[in-house]
């Protein structure tokens, strides 16, 4: 047969495929494509668009220019303000705005003595931790196949920089706190995707390794010491791009003034007791959220949200937003700061630091709507809480109901209104979803709820993500 005639064949035989696997139920056939086609508007000011967003930003062009004003920046509760801190580029807003909390109450109790906190040195152990958490993870779910749900969810991500206010109470009954002066950041702390990624893809080798080990029937002894031999790899790593905690330290506080007071030696849990008065925080605090799609009043539960394998789980009551709003209130009227989460992106005026739910106005830009409420847009990953920050003053009306919050951010001082965010107590609603509060603040009956058995609910859930 003919080389060229051959070669003709086989192309007209995949064409033929090809059309053929185009043609499926539910694929967009030619004549669907011409009525979408057909459903397009064809005057001047389509083309006019077109030409002003292939060019531009869409956030600018659909900046609502009457919401973009001055805004009314008083607030009749306010906390003390505190140095405001910048997380780089890390996923570490959770240790951020719970320091900021820990170091807000120190300043509060303490007359107004100031202190900043070391990230680095508790990102270690964080990391450490994780890692750990995802060898016995690994070693728990051996018997369960690769493709498993519970197997991919610690293959998929071993380590992560993301995390909850459990992680600072965990790691901080455990490991302590120590000055930045004592352990000051690092490139990898503030830049962490690089160290992240060899980490992870250390631990897989590792994770691979202990499902044979248990496959082959090894003895529990010799798996947990192989374990341990390996978390001494990633301990050696996370020396090598954070350095390695230290153990005792001399510190002297400073006044407001900026006057150091007296230098004394501490180790870092006796350093975390100088700040707090306590031993942990774990017990001292609730978490509660806002999620519409789930039953108000019952206590959940996430099942392997924590940062330590010995430690908690993230658990939280489900409120209405109002409830919420008056827990923080209480807070925040004596003086108290508070660990807080929100869909940080949606209608942010970043340049600006304002979020309101009429500063951009995308519906009219693209001639549609956006009608989901927010249960629809968790249910269907379109919002979720995914940035941590510190709840620090409300404005107040006459008949005392919010309608504006401020958040201490860390995104370093120059962003936004002085380092924080202002928002409407409408955009407050829509896209605030946990707050961490002092127990005392809260009633009897919402401890007890607090207090109720939980509901067990997975990781995969679209509003459990770790704030970052």
């Amino acid at each position: 047969m003919n080389k060229k005639i051959f070669l003709a064949g086989l192309m007209l035989a995949a064409m033929s495929m090809n059309v053929s696997a185009q043609k499926k139920d539910g694929g967009i056939s030619q004549q669907m494509l011409q009525q979408i086609k057909g459903s397009q508007s064809k005057g001047a000011a389509d083309k006019a668009i077109f030409n002003a967003i292939a060019a531009n930003n869409i956030n600018d062009l659909a900046k609502n220019f009457a919401n973009a004003g001055e805004f009314d920046t008083h607030f009749s509760v306010e906390t003390k303000a505190q140095s405001i801190m910048n997380q780089k580029q890390s996923g570490r807003c959770w240790m951020f705005s719970g320091f900021n909390v820990i170091r807000g109450n120190f300043a509060h109790e303490s007359d107004s003595l100031k202190v900043e906190l070391s990230q680095d040195y508790l990102f270690f152990y964080d990391q450490l931790e994780k890692a750990n958490l995802f060898l016995q993870g690994v070693i728990d779910c051996a018997g369960k196949p690769m493709d498993d749900t519970r197997v991919q969810f610690f293959f998929k991500n071993p380590i992560n920089d993301g995390g909850t206010f459990c992680g600072v109470a965990d790691l901080t009954e455990k490991y302590g706190v120590v000055p930045t002066s004592v352990m000051p950041e690092t490139y990898s702390a503030e830049n962490t995707s690089k160290m992240a990624a060899l980490v992870s893809s250390k631990l897989r080798e590792y994770g691979l390794k202990l499902r044979k080990m248990v496959a082959e029937k090894k003895s529990k002894q010799a798996i947990q010491t192989e374990k341990t031999n390996m978390l001494g790899t990633i301990y050696h790593m996370l020396k090598l791009t954070l350095g390695e905690p230290v153990t005792e330290f001399t510190f002297a506080f400073k006044d407001k003034n900026g006057k150091a007071l007296e230098a004394k030696k501490y180790t870092p849990k006796s350093f975390f007791k100088e700040l707090t008065g306590k031993e942990t925080l774990n017990g001292t605090f609730i978490m509660v959220m806002n999620d519409p799609r789930r039953e108000y009043y019952k206590t959940y539960e996430v099942d392997f949200d924590r940062h330590t394998y010995d430690g908690h789980n993230w658990k939280y009551l489900n409120l209405p937003m109002d409830e919420i709003a008056n827990l923080a209130i209480a807070s925040l009227k004596d003086g108290k700061k508070m660990y807080s989460s929100y869909d940080v992106g949606k209608f942010l005026d970043g340049k600006r630091g304002y979020s309101d739910i009429n500063n951009f106005d995308y519906g009219s830009l693209f001639s549609t709507t956006f009608p989901m409420n927010k249960a629809d847009r968790i249910a269907t990953f379109d919002s979720g809480s995914t940035h941590a920050m510190t709840l620090v003053a409300v404005d107040l009306d006459a008949q005392g109901k919010p309608t504006k919050w401020k958040v201490e951010n860390s995104w370093g001082p120059e962003w936004g209104h002085k380092g924080c965010l202002i928002m409407t107590n409408e955009w407050f609603n829509e896209y605030m979803f946990r707050l961490v509060v002092d127990r005392k603040y809260a009633s009897e009956k919402i401890l007890k709820l607090a207090d109720q058995k939980p509901i067990m609910v997975m990781p995969e859930d679209p509003l459990f993500g770790a704030d970052n």
